[in-house]
């Protein structure tokens, strides 16, 4: 089989998958990771006998894109904040929004000399990774409550060279005692009862510990609102990611911990994707 002839053979299949308007991209970007090409050279030679075993490795691929899984998790690899992260199962993927909140911290940190800053509910690392890298002075620590996700964590802290402490613990559990100028968390923020309504590569393949928050979606802003005031020192800061429609609730939740300064940063779409209040 000619590598034109897996291409088209991969968009064919594709077209049959969750999101058929992408067939031809995926199919190209597949093949193009089983033969370590670029795609100017794969496509200068369209004619080129394969040999078996990259058919295979392509259509076992092809398998699981058909499958709804995301492109991310079967390369290993996403990008967050311009750094490039391993990804698995276990943790979720990193959005493009999520860097409003990075960008946030390092807003409200930048007067401080050396910011303790602490990363509630990690994943990946790519917050706390994204801090480190940008505020190479801060002293971050990084609390997930999954071991795996805390391993994959801690294996791109290190092929980013950061230096970040990190603790398995619910929440702020692990750091009752300590004081920070800064609690930061994408923490789960989906309702249980919109499992349905997303796609099928974030319902049936990222984490559902990551994801869901009980029947509202704010269990865990409940309880992480006020641990985060008792976990900072005075006038230090939270801001936290925070999922559509879920504003008022949010900024309830900080007035009765007793913030002051709240505040509401919105997303390329114009819509709150963070909050952000500092403790008196």
């Amino acid at each position: 089989m000619t590598l034109q002839e897996c291409l088209a053979k991969g968009e064919l299949e594709l077209k049959a998958s969750p999101h058929p308007e992408r067939a031809r991209r995926d199919a190209e970007a597949l093949l193009i990771h089983v033969l370590r090409r670029n795609r100017a050279s794969m496509l200068a030679h369209r004619a080129e006998e394969l040999q078996p075993d990259y058919i295979d490795r392509f259509n076992a691929l092809l398998a699981r894109r058909s499958a709804g899984e995301p492109m991310q998790y079967i390369f290993g690899e996403a990008e967050f904040y311009g750094l490039a992260f391993r990804v698995t199962p276990d943790v979720l993927i990193p959005r493009p929004e999520t860097e409003h909140l990075v960008e946030k911290v390092i807003e409200l940190t930048a007067p401080l000399p050396q910011p303790r800053i602490v990363d509630v509910g990690t994943g990946s690392g790519a917050i706390a990774i994204a801090l480190a890298h940008c505020l190479p002075v801060a002293q971050i620590t990084a609390i997930d409550i999954s071991a795996a996700a805390l391993a994959i964590a801690e294996e791109n802290a290190e092929r980013n060279k950061v230096g970040i402490r990190f603790l398995c613990s619910d929440l702020l559990d692990a750091v009752v005692g300590e004081s920070f100028d800064m609690v930061v968390a994408n923490p789960p923020y989906i309702a249980a009862s919109e499992r349905n309504s997303l796609t099928i590569e974030v319902r049936d393949h990222e984490p559902a510990l990551a994801l869901f928050a009980g029947e509202d979606g704010l269990s865990i802003y409940r309880r992480l609102v006020p641990a985060a005031c008792a976990a900072l020192a005075p006038g230090g800061y939270v801001a936290l990611e925070i999922g559509y429609g879920q504003a008022d609730a949010i900024q309830a939740f900080l007035d009765g911990s007793h913030f002051k300064n709240i505040e509401f940063t919105a997303d390329l779409q114009g819509l709150p994707r963070v909050a952000s209040a500092r403790r008196s």
